[in-house]
């Protein structure tokens, strides 16, 4: 019966690893994984790791390691067909009809594989030969020794159009031509691919060649030529030396992308063999996905230069949509005018894992690539910036770290702009109240409405109003005032014109604002906005004092300001405190709760009813 990989991985995700094990294994919840004593060799101290998330188990005693169907093969002594049947059952999956097609195809590619293994060894045997004496000398001149060639089984390509097509004859052209190994032109004879090329297999996770990097030896376009997509090869989904790459992470805990294949093998021959790299092409989203499967934050490390830059930057816009708890990327920025492989060569290991040692966070990466992308020096431009960071922070698909990336962009603008932090996580600093100042009165339920379920409509309109009034602050509070997300359409129109009018002229009052404004869409809601509401604050009335007004108005754009960043914290502590039931979660949780409530207080202080209250 001939299985697809597709019903394969839908079996292997519709499996809870962890329940599966837990059947034979007394498991234990450690953070996001489950430990055990290894059931494959004794132990005294666990050192077997389940992870659901990834669906894989690893021991990092005796290096066992596999997913749903390799436990029951490995552990349970099942054969493979049996094994997926159980599961296949347990997971309520019909096992598909045997299909003819399939199995043609699935020969197909054992066959391609047979080609691909014997290409291999031709170009080896061509290497070590009399042909291979130029290759052999780029080689040593690279400082790549005997061992390291032999592990990753360089070879050569003659300068001939048919050296390979003659020796692998027996396989026939047209199965050559579907390996990628020769070219096809129509009216012609078909002819090797690769010519007068240091030749370097590509493996899929199972070792297997697949494809062929070919490496100019002498003068000659392009530098680096690639296999073309086949049955057996995709270039967006493949990833250099993996197979050897990840049981290396599983035991570092890291995975290094580099962006060509002899910085892997550069790093490898230093001792690092954790590394890959993508093939001639920026990184794909397939790709990040396979190096998450791997491990949490792949570290990137391309060139210093502009080029490499530029990739590092494609990389991380890439990866935001799949961006989630726990699963992130990190940066190192190689010394101008050195890859991985100058770097070991002259400083070997210790001048890579220096660099390594302090890696850039993704989001570092993304703020510090808008902020040097254009000037900054009017506020337009500085609108731009915080354009192009909420473009960004728009495509990240999980709604708690959007909110995390929102909440610290927002924070890092105004701190840099504004020369004072929206929210921090330390303690704040005590309010200290004008002389007009009541002591605050027990918390409402209106007013806890305003704290746990985003900007009040009433709350805003009050805002909006007390700015019509006081339009000397909207200068003053333009960013802050952008950034709010208003929950009534009209009204954040509104608030925009007036922002715009007031960084246009610079003094603006309130005669000059509701005679433009008269002569706008805006002016009906204007009028209605200057109307007594049932919800007041000083700023609203007509007979306040126009200072205590001002400072109370400033206050509640604040604590507006900083309220969705304090709920996108509190509601990140409370999931964390909830997977982890460790003590500093729950004291942070309960410390952000704390503040959130404080800032509702705040806001509770100023509001007014009909009454006076």
């Amino acid at each position: 019966m001939s299985l697809s990989p597709a019903f394969l991985d839908e079996l292997r995700t519709r499996t809870l690893l962890s329940a599966l094990v837990a059947k034979t294994v007394k498991l234990q919840r450690k953070g996001r994984e489950f430990a055990a004593c290894c059931p494959f060799h004794n132990e005294k101290t666990p050192s077997f790791y389940v992870n659901d998330e990834k669906g894989f188990y690893h021991c990092f005693g005796c290096g066992a390691h596999g997913d749903a169907i390799r436990w029951m093969t490995d552990q349970r002594g099942l054969p493979f067909i049996d094994a997926v049947k159980e599961l296949a059952q347990a997971a309520g999956m019909e096992l598909p009809a045997p299909d003819a097609r399939e199995a043609a195809r699935a020969e197909r590619a054992r066959s391609l594989h047979d080609v691909m293994a014997a290409a291999a060894a031709w170009f080896e045997e061509q290497y070590n030969g009399l042909p291979g004496a130029a290759a052999r000398a780029y080689v040593e001149k690279r400082g790549i020794t005997d061992a390291t060639r032999k592990t990753f089984a360089l070879g050569y390509a003659p300068d001939s159009k048919t050296g390979l097509r003659r020796a692998l004859e027996k396989f026939g052209d047209r199965m050559l031509i579907e390996a990628g190994l020769l070219i096809e032109v129509e009216g012609k004879e078909p002819y090797d691919r690769f010519r007068d090329r240091l030749m370097i297999p590509i493996r899929d996770p199972r070792g297997r060649v697949i494809a062929f990097g070919g490496r100019i030896i002498g003068q000659g376009e392009p530098k680096y030529l690639n296999s073309p997509d086949t049955p057996l090869f995709d270039k967006g989904r493949t990833l250099y030396n993996l197979d050897r790459a990840a049981p290396a992470a599983r035991k570092s805990g890291r995975m290094i992308v580099v962006e060509g294949y002899l910085d892997v093998i550069a790093l490898a021959q230093a001792g690092i063999d954790e590394a890959v790299a993508p093939l001639g092409t920026a990184l794909t989203e397939f790709q990040i996905e396979r190096l998450w499967r791997q491990v949490d934050a792949p570290l990137l490390c391309f060139d210093g230069d502009s080029a490499g830059q530029k990739a590092a930057f494609r990389a991380a816009t890439r990866a935001l949509p799949g961006l989630a708890p726990g699963r992130s990327l990190a940066f190192l920025t190689l010394p101008a005018g050195q890859d991985p492989d100058d770097l070991v060569r002259s400083g070997g290991a210790q001048a890579f894992e220096s660099l390594a040692a302090s890696p850039e966070p993704l989001v570092d990466r993304l703020w510090n690539h808008e902020l040097a992308a254009e000037p900054l020096a009017t506020p337009e431009q500085r609108a731009g910036l915080r354009k192009r960071l909420n473009e960004l922070v728009s495509g990240i698909a999980d709604n708690d770290v959007r909110q995390q990336y929102q909440a610290e962009f927002r924070e890092r603008f105004d701190t840099r702009f504004l020369q004072r932090p929206a929210f921090q996580r330390g303690p704040r600093p005590p309010f200290r109240p004008g002389a007009n100042w009541q002591p605050p009165r027990p918390l409402s339920a209106e007013a806890k409405g305003v704290g746990s379920s985003g900007i009040d409509r009433r709350l805003l309109k009050g805002v909006v109003a007390g700015l019509l009034r006081y339009p000397d602050l909207l200068a003053r509070h333009a960013e802050a005032l952008h950034g709010l997300q208003a929950s009534d359409p009209a009204i954040a129109r509104l608030l925009d014109a007036m922002v715009d009018l007031a960084l246009d002229e610079q003094a603006l009052d309130t005669e000059r604002l509701r005679t433009i404004l008269r002569s706008s869409e805006f002016d009906a809601l204007a009028r209605d906005l200057l109307r007594a509401d049932r919800l007041r604050f000083s700023f609203t009335k007509q007979d306040a004092d126009p200072e205590r007004a001002k400072t109370d108005l400033a206050e509640v754009i604040q604590a507006m300001v900083e309220q969705p960043e304090i709920e996108a914290a509190l509601q990140s502590a409370t999931e964390r405190f909830m997977r982890t039931l460790d003590e500093e979660d729950r004291l942070e949780q309960q410390r952000l709760r704390e503040l959130r409530d404080e800032n509702a207080r705040r806001l509770a202080n100023l509001m007014q009813d009909d009454e006076g209250a």
